[in-house]
C-alpha cells in the first residue's frame, strides 16, 4: 500500500515525543501534521481531511475525550488515542468510544507506526457495496451504512462489525472471533466489550428501523446476522 498521499495528524503537546514520532511517520513515506493544542484540532480537521489522527488524553486548551466526541459527530476518521497511563485504557474502553487502538506512553514509535498501518489497510480495502440483510447498505470504501435508507452514524469498530456480519449473513461467530475481526494488533479485550459493540449496534440499527432485529444471540455460542 502506498502511504505518500496519506495524511497524519498528531496532536501532541510534548515536543521531543512529537517530533520523534512525526520522523517515523515521515520515514514511512506519510505526510504530518503537529498540533499541540487542544482546541485547534477539530478546525483543523475540518478544512484538511486527515486520513488518521493520533490523539493525545491530556493536552492544553482541550482533553481529547471531549475532542474525540465532537469528531465523530461529523467525521469517522480513524483516531489512535494515547494515554501516560496503562489503567486509562481499561477506562477508556470501559467507555465504549470506539476509538480504533489505544497507545500507552512511553510508546515504541516504530509501533505506533506499524499500528496505523494496519487500520489504514483495513480501512482501504476495496469493496462495493454490501447488501445482506433486508434493507441494510454499508459502503466500506466511505464507510456510509444506512437502514431503509436512513443513515446510521457508526463508531469504527461497529462499523467494522456490522460490515463483517453482513459478508457472512446467519453465520454464528464466538466472541473470540468477532474480537479479531475487531481488533487485528492482538490487544486484550474481555467479553464485555464485544457485548457492548454489539448492544450499542443494535440500538442503533432499532433507532433507525424500530422493527428490524438484524443482529440475534445464540445462547452459549456467539451472535449473528439473521435475514
Amino acid at each position: 500500500m502506498n502511504y505518500e498521499d496519506k495524511k497524519i495528524l498528531i496532536v501532541e503537546d510534548e515536543p521531543a515525543l512529537a517530533s520523534v514520532l512525526c520522523e517515523y511517520f515521515i520515514q514511512s513515506g506519510f505526510k504530518t501534521q503537529l498540533i499541540d493544542n487542544g482546541l485547534e484540532v477539530i478546525d483543523w480537521v475540518k478544512e484538511h481531511q486527515p486520513d488518521l489522527l493520533i490523539l493525545d488524553l491530556m493536552l492544553p486548551g482541550r482533553n481529547g475525550l471531549d475532542i474525540y466526541r465532537e469528531l465523530r459527530t461529523f467525521s469517522q476518521v480513524p483516531v489512535v488515542m494515547a494515554t501516560a497511563r496503562v489503567d486509562e485504557i481499561d477506562r477508556l474502553l470501559g467507555l465504549e468510544l470506539g476509538a480504533d487502538d489505544y497507545i500507552c506512553k512511553p510508546y515504541s514509535p516504530r509501533e505506533v507506526v506499524i499500528r496505523v498501518k494496519n487500520i489504514l489497510r483495513r480501512s482501504s480495502e476495496e469493496h462495493s457495496p454490501l447488501q445482506g440483510y433486508a434493507g441494510l447498505n454499508i459502503d466500506e470504501q466511505k464507510m456510509q451504512v444506512s437502514l431503509n435508507q436512513k443513515a446510521i452514524l457508526l463508531t469504527p469498530a461497529e462499523f467494522r462489525l456490522l460490515a463483517f456480519f453482513n459478508k457472512h449473513p446467519e453465520q454464528v461467530f464466538s466472541r473470540e472471533q468477532l474480537m479479531t475481526q475487531i481488533y487485528s494488533d492482538n490487544r486484550i479485550v474481555t467479553d464485555r466489550t464485544i457485548d457492548s459493540h454489539i448492544k450499542n449496534l443494535r440500538k442503533k440499527l432499532q433507532d433507525a428501523s424500530p422493527q428490524s432485529e438484524c443482529i440475534k444471540s445464540i445462547y452459549g455460542v456467539g451472535y449473528k446476522l439473521a435475514l
